[in-house]
């Protein structure tokens, strides 16, 4: 350790001194000052920002990094000053349901907020410079909108998804929404599903004509928005590249709950009951990737994880992408909550996520290494906001608050002894937390029944129909004493 603090002490002193002597530029160095170990092992909490009376779903800054918007299970939306924890305002979302996504379209001023919630809908929030909140409906998923992907620079384009498995296109010149497609399974592996349930969306950075969409099966599908005829004269449902371990092919038991473009148009995946994954443009399977089983492809069985379905990478596959497989990131546990992933650091040197153990995990990029562990919720923390400029994070989850993170500890952290601590999977029914939920989840699976090419029950829907009411069942009564899932009679009024 003290070897390492050494190196890492005279890295910033050689930093200082060429940037003085005129070798090393000013932007430079502050990148090289951002990506700093020893900054990411002195981040602690800097505030918390307390005014949502329920599970805070989603943090993100603006372009500038100085306001910061949160959506809640409360439904509102409020934009804070983080650095002060002032609210600048507080609006009701016009959701009549837990709001999922909230943020800011770039170059408003600010002043118009895009909103996704778990009724489904698509929302517009313009402010006015009185302060006025004027709300506008703008689209609506047959099922819960978990995310939506700003297409970078843009104050018009943007994109959500949901789980009825459709993907809309918006344009706020028009505020018109194009139903592109609606995410197929490629093969009838899963043939009680007619349609691939959306967790996760993200637009390329370096190339805002690709986006990658991901859910509940193992690929993640890359397509390209240049091939889709405006004129509806073309069937743009299919993807133009997929992404998937190759151990994980053919495996029914994962699903995608979070994606992160990397500057470097790297693609981070995260998945439920399993790892996180780093995969470059070439570690794609094409456009037609075949059904293949971990067995053919020469997995083991006996690498599984325990009883719940993970699949453990030997090191020579999986610590290094030398061999063209994917980076892997370990150590936290995903399986509670729809979790998203991210990048930080001026370059994306590192890698961070949420954990059902409550806390935040930082991991190198390249290497895969955790360096850092932070405790940050008694429960689940779900959602890791990276500020655009600076060495700022933002978190949040089960807890009503959010927390702001910054290197400002006297004293540099150690990871923790009890990292390997899990609490035990409860699997995906998650999903369900009310009655609403529940008949939200019958009515799609009602659909995908009676869906053409479909009829009569067949004894698979049956079966999950029952499953899913045995689980809302047991997951209600495990949940009554979890005070992070819960709002008062109060909220309702709010």
């Amino acid at each position: 350790m003290n070897k390492r603090t050494r190196t890492s002490v005279d890295k910033a002193v050689v930093n200082v001194w060429k940037r003085e002597v005129g070798q090393l530029s000013t932007r430079n160095f502050a990148h090289r000052l951002g990506a700093s170990e020893d900054l990411v092992w002195r981040f602690d909490i800097y505030r918390k920002l307390e005014k949502h009376r329920g599970c805070v779903n989603t943090v993100s800054f603006n372009a500038d990094g100085d306001v910061l918007v949160s959506g809640s299970d409360d439904r509102r939306v409020i934009l804070w000053d983080w650095e002060t924890g002032r609210v600048k305002l507080s609006f009701h979302s016009g959701h009549n349901n837990n709001v999922f996504q909230a943020k800011i379209m770039p170059y408003t001023d600010d002043r118009s907020i895009v909103t996704c919630a778990a009724d489904g809908q698509v929302r517009l929030a313009e402010i006015s410079e009185c302060g006025r909140v004027e709300m506008k409906l703008l689209a609506k998923h047959q099922a819960r909108a978990h995310k939506l992907a700003i297409e970078p620079g843009s104050p018009h384009i943007f994109y959500t998804c949901g789980e009825d498995g459709l993907v809309q296109h918006f344009d706020l010149r028009t505020q018109a929404a194009t139903k592109l497609f609606t995410c197929q399974p490629i093969d009838d592996r899963r043939n009680y599903m007619s349609v691939i349930p959306l967790n996760a969306i993200s637009v390329d950075p370096r190339n805002p004509n690709l986006f990658a969409v991901a859910g509940s099966d193992e690929y993640t599908r890359l397509y390209d928005i240049r091939k889709y005829k405006w004129d509806g004269s073309t069937d743009f449902g299919q993807p133009t590249n997929y992404f998937c371990p190759l151990h994980l092919i053919g495996d029914e038991h994962v699903g995608i709950t979070g994606l992160a473009f990397s500057e470097q148009s790297e693609l981070l995946v995260s998945y439920n009951d399993e790892f996180i994954y780093l995969f470059t443009r070439d570690m794609g399977l094409g456009p037609n990737p075949l059904p293949a089983s971990p067995v053919s492809l020469g997995i083991d069985a006996s690498d599984k994880i325990g009883g719940d379905h993970q699949f453990s990478a030997c090191p020579s596959t999986m610590e290094t992408d030398e061999n063209g497989t994917p980076q892997v990131y370990k150590g936290h546990r995903n399986c509670e909550t729809v979790k998203g992933v991210n990048f930080f650091g001026p370059n994306c040197e590192y890698v961070v996520s949420g954990s059902d153990c409550g806390r935040i995990f930082i991991w190198k990029k390249k290497g895969g290494e955790l360096i850092r562990v932070m405790e940050a919720d008694k429960t689940v923390v779900n959602c890791i906001e990276c500020h655009p400029h600076t060495m700022v994070l933002a978190s949040s989850g089960i807890e009503s608050d959010i927390k702001i993170w910054t290197p400002k500890a006297l004293e540099r952290a150690t990871l923790p002894t009890n990292i390997e601590e899990k609490p035990k999977a409860r699997g995906w029914m998650y999903r369900i937390a009310s009655p609403d939920d529940l008949m939200l989840q019958l009515f799609s699976l009602q659909r995908q029944r009676t869906s053409p090419g479909r009829s009569g029950e067949t004894s698979d829907a049956r079966r999950e129909l029952l499953d899913l009411i045995m689980t809302f069942n047991a997951n209600s009564d495990a949940s009554s004493d979890n005070e992070g899932d819960t709002i008062s009679q109060d909220d309702l009024f709010y």
